[in-house]
């Protein structure tokens, strides 16, 4: 009887964090370079002597979907939108982390930064001189028009990674880490928009679908559960006879 138990209540549990993540990800629908989140599971042993045939499920890191979000053009010099498959590199406490989002942000001392994050080019943070006009190339690099000059110069260039969709998940701050935890390698195919920003990619109708599948799971374990409760009653009743 016990296995019964053991099944549907971690099953319940499953559908229950399961259903936090498509509702994180509905939350953020609006959200500007958001990736969604994929929750994973896996059936696993329950340690223990005598348990050896029973399983419960684990609920593993989350896994992010690679597929991109819409890109809109916006006319701010500033913003950026990856063209295909890469991150932006910003700083994240004493190392990095990455990011979709590409609406840049600037200090009063030039300093760049994305939602509150220091933004890294090839040199390290990147902090742009006094300027009158500031670009962003396909490749990534900057380029600023200088007081009193006439001509775009070159000052840094953003630090544009890649990696698969497998090979990174997401911190305690939303962003993009790798699973080994090293630093994910520059990558120069990587390509920009300048004065574009891709939107969220979560699709409204998977995420609804994948709740309304989440909630009848959830129904189903505990009818489980419940008939679990009768059978034991029905087994005490008989024993008590």
């Amino acid at each position: 009887m016990d296995k019964l138990i053991f099944t549907a209540l971690s099953g319940a549990e499953r559908a229950l964090k399961a259903q936090q993540v498509h509702a994180n990800n509905l939350a953020n629908m609006d959200t500007t370079g958001f990736r969604a989140n994929l929750e994973l599971s896996a059936t696993q042993a329950l340690s223990g002597s005598g348990f050896d045939d029973r399983h419960y499920v684990r609920m593993q890191s989350d896994a992010v979907s690679g597929r991109s979000g819409a890109i809109k053009e916006t006319g701010r010099d500033l913003d950026v939108a990856i063209t295909g498959n890469g991150y932006l590199t910003v700083q994240w406490q004493g190392g990095e982390a990455y990011t979709r989002a590409g609406a840049i942000n600037i200090d009063a001392e030039g300093a760049l930064s994305v939602n509150g994050h220091p933004l890294l080019g090839e040199g390290g943070p990147v902090v742009l001189p006094p300027h009158n006009a500031v670009t962003i190339g396909a490749d990534g690099s900057i380029s600023v028009l200088a007081p009193g000059t006439t001509t775009m110069q070159v000052i840094d260039k953003l630090r544009l990674v890649n990696a698969e969709a497998g090979e990174v998940t997401k911190n305690e701050g939303g962003l993009i880490v790798s699973r080994s935890g090293q630093p994910l390698a520059a990558d120069d195919k990587v390509t920009v928009r300048g004065r574009h920003l891709e939107g969220s990619n979560v699709s409204a109708v998977e995420e609804m679908v994948a709740t309304m599948s989440l909630n009848r799971s959830f129904e189903l374990q505990m009818k489980l559960l419940k008939a679990s409760d009768n059978m034991n009653e029905v087994g005490n009743r008989l024993l008590g006879a």
